[in-house]
C-alpha cells in the first residue's frame, strides 16, 4: 500500500493514476454510458412494440367483430405476422368465427397456429382445450385425446376430464367416458361442469 508523506504526495499519486490509466477509464466511462442508453433505448423500443401490436390486435379483432368487409383477412394477416400473445389471441378469436361458420378446418389450422405463437403455458392450455374441442367436432378422437395429453395445470383438469369423457364416449369407450367423468367430478369441477358430467354418466345407463 502506497503511503503519502503529504497532500501534495496524494495529488501528484492522482495524477499518475491517470496518466497512466486514463484512457482506459475513459473508454469504460463510454461502454458503461453506451450501455445505459443501449438498455433506455431497448426497454423503450420493446415498450413502444408492445402498445402498437396492442393497439393493432384491437383493431384487426373490432373490426372481425364488427363483420367489417376483409376483416378475416386483416386478422389472419395479423395473426401470422406477430409471433406473440397477441397473435395468439387473434387465432384465438378468428378460430371462434370459423366455428360458429362451422368451418372447423380453419379453425383448427388457426389454433394450431396460435399455438406455434405463444410460448405462455396458461395460453397453450387454453388454445389446446379449444383445438381439441374442436377435433371432437371432427371426429378426430385420437387427435383430441392427444391434444388433452397437452394441456397443463390444475385448473384445467376438470375440463379436461370432460372432454376426454366427450372423446373417449366417441370412439364407443363407455367404461372410459364415465372413468373420465368421475374424475373430473372429483377434480374440483364447478358445481355445473360436475352436474353435466353426472348427467352423462347417468344418460351411459340408459
Amino acid at each position: 500500500m502506497e503511503i503519502y508523506e503529504n497532500e501534495n504526495d496524494q495529488v501528484d499519486a492522482i495524477k499518475r493514476f491517470f496518466a497512466e490509466n486514463g484512457k482506459a477509464l475513459a473508454v469504460g466511462v463510454v461502454l458503461g454510458i453506451g450501455a445505459l442508453m443501449g438498455w433506455r433505448y431497448w426497454n423503450g423500443h420493446q415498450a413502444d412494440t408492445a402498445r402498437a401490436s396492442s393497439q393493432a390486435y384491437e383493431n384487426a379483432i373490432s373490426a372481425l367483430q364488427a363483420d367489417k368487409p376483409e376483416s378475416f383477412t386483416a386478422a389472419e394477416k395479423f395473426a401470422a405476422d406477430n409471433k406473440n400473445t397477441y397473435g395468439a389471441l387473434a387465432s384465438l378469436e378468428l378460430a371462434q368465427q370459423y366455428v360458429e361458420k362451422n368451418e372447423l378446418d380453419k379453425a383448427a389450422a388457426q389454433l394450431q397456429q396460435g399455438l406455434a405463437a405463444t410460448s405462455d403455458e396458461n395460453l397453450q392450455s387454453m388454445i389446446n382445450v379449444r383445438l381439441a374441442r374442436v377435433q371432437v367436432q371432427q371426429k378426430q378422437q385420437d387427435a383430441a385425446l392427444k391434444t388433452l395429453d397437452a394441456v397443463k395445470g390444475e385448473s384445467w383438469s376438470a375440463i379436461v376430464a370432460d372432454l376426454r369423457g366427450e372423446a373417449l364416449l366417441s370412439k364407443g369407450d363407455k367404461q372410459g367416458a364415465r372413468t373420465a367423468w368421475e374424475n373430473g367430478i372429483k377434480n374440483n369441477a364447478s358445481p355445473a361442469l360436475s352436474e353435466m358430467m353426472q348427467m352423462k354418466i347417468n344418460n351411459l345407463s340408459i
